[in-house]
């Protein structure tokens, strides 16, 4: 039986790739026992105005970090501690979609059930492709995968991803590290440490477009030199 469903999306400007990532959540075949909240990280006035907007018009949880610290974006160490928080007490897993991600009608309930049929879950994610249907960042690794169920060693993305409720419960986001930015490459390698197994679901892609919201991130494929040079000199993007 799947354990209710508790899903995310945090959100920094990119308002229109955003907001069809979030329609295609809303309009999908979601579960009866899920809810649904969006994390807006410091976006503009502008976007704040078009996201509170949009909730009127498909009903979501939206929850402005502005409102709870003065943190500068990227604050994804407090959206996990909020919704590992949230999805506890509903006895959820958690699952997350990131606004570059668009999801297929069936995407959550498949791997809503994947996760309740899979052995010891910890983390369990789809593929991610380009609009041609190639495999592509950050799962360049699986391009020559078959079209499966794969229990992995390597590392999962939060691109598209569910969280077990064991994991959640195995593992205080308090212990985030506070001086990174990103943690699914920890959380992942933590899951298999604390006896989990992480699942990539090969057979279920999901269209990316990688870092539409912070678009300086696309040097590391057009110029990885200065990307990595700032990086660096601007102590950012740390994994």
């Amino acid at each position: 039986m799947p354990k209710p469903l508790h899903i995310i999306t945090p959100v920094k400007d990119s308002y229109e790739t955003a907001a069809g990532s979030i329609r295609a959540i809303k309009e999908s075949d979601l579960p009866p026992s899920c809810s649904y909240t969006i994390y807006n990280d410091f976006s503009t006035a502008s976007n704040k105005k078009l996201l509170e907007e949009l909730t009127l018009e498909l009903g979501f949880d939206l929850v402005h970090l502005e409102d709870l610290t003065t943190n500068p974006s990227p604050n994804y160490r407090l959206v996990l501690q909020l919704a590992q928080k949230k999805a506890l007490e509903a006895g959820a897993d958690l699952m997350i979609i990131e606004s570059d991600v668009y999801i297929k009608q069936d995407t959550i309930k498949k791997m809503q059930a994947a996760c309740a049929e899979l052995d010891n879950p910890g983390m369990v994610a789809a593929v991610t492709v380009d609009e041609s249907g190639v495999v592509n960042f950050p799962y360049l690794y699986a391009s020559s995968y078959p079209s499966s169920i794969i229990k992995t060693r390597k590392r999962l993305s939060f691109c598209c991803s569910i969280l077990s409720n064991s994991l959640l419960s195995a593992y205080d986001f308090k212990f985030l590290d506070p001086d990174k930015s990103w943690f699914d490459v920890f959380i992942s390698h933590k899951s298999r440490k604390l006896g989990f197994n992480n699942y990539l679901i090969t057979k279920l892609p999901v269209l990316h477009r990688p870092h539409s919201s912070r678009p300086w991130k696309q040097l590391k494929y057009s110029r990885p030199w200065k990307y990595y040079f700032l990086k660096i000199l601007k102590q950012r993007d740390k994994i």
